[in-house]
């Protein structure tokens, strides 16, 4: 059994990973009014159209591109997307987007990266837009994690030990823990939002930029006195 699903984007359960190590279950909403509960954390993105978000810190208008996280009760009604819910997580709220054309971080082999919901923990699940340019042949690899993700723009294929599968638009995919893959274009881009139910970056009580801010015990000197400063 191939490691590496693809489906295209409908209302309703797409992956269902809740029973594994990274607790994790993928929804699309596409059509109808969707409503999830107050399970875990909810990272989702907009395919297409206008989706008006229903949370418990507002009502939101998000278009095409955009994305968001919401914690708790959340209700989506209008435009297609996909929402995978890390059970058991609350995240802090948050809206963004549109993706950006390319991202913002180097990756493997050419490709780009935007980080676009960031763990607020070390180990918290994350967001991020990847960017395959054209006539790109990645490197096979590997996660030691649940990746699922959406092609937002462009068509491509993945290539695994068992077959090669074709992308585009609109299609949810699922890449199974250690699955060996790699991704490639031709003559078109691919730009794919992807969830991490987990990550090895992040703030931890240790480390983080108030308290590496913070100087404890330091004096600074005294302004020496100049003619400018001298009354």
């Amino acid at each position: 059994m191939s490691g590496f699903v693809a489906r295209l984007l409908e209302h309703g359960v797409l992956h269902d990973a809740r029973r594994s190590v990274d607790q994790t279950i993928c929804r699309g909403f596409h059509g109808s009014s969707l409503e999830l509960t107050d399970d875990g954390s909810h990272y989702g993105y907009v395919h297409s159209g206008s989706t008006t978000l229903r949370t418990t810190s507002g009502t939101f208008t998000l278009e095409e591109g955009m994305y968001f996280t919401s914690a708790g009760p959340t209700t989506l009604d209008g435009g297609s997307g996909f929402i995978a819910t890390r059970l058991g997580h609350r995240s802090l709220f948050g809206v963004g987007g549109p993706i950006e054309p390319v991202g913002r971080l180097r990756y493997i082999d050419g490709c780009t990266d935007s980080l676009l919901i960031a763990p607020n923990v070390l180990g918290d699940p994350c967001l991020n837009h990847l960017h395959i340019p054209a006539s790109t042949e990645q490197t096979r690899h590997t996660h030691p994690s649940l990746r699922i993700g959406i092609i937002a723009a462009g068509r491509g294929h993945c290539v695994t030990p068992e077959r090669s599968h074709a992308l585009s638009a609109g299609l949810v995919f699922a890449i199974e823990p250690d699955c060996a893959h790699s991704f490639h274009t031709d003559d078109s881009f691919l730009d794919v939002v992807v969830y991490h139910p987990d990550s090895d970056h992040g703030p931890t009580h240790e480390e983080h930029p108030m308290i590496n801010k913070t100087i404890i015990g330091h004096t600074p000197p005294m302004p020496r006195e100049t003619p400018e400063n001298v009354r």
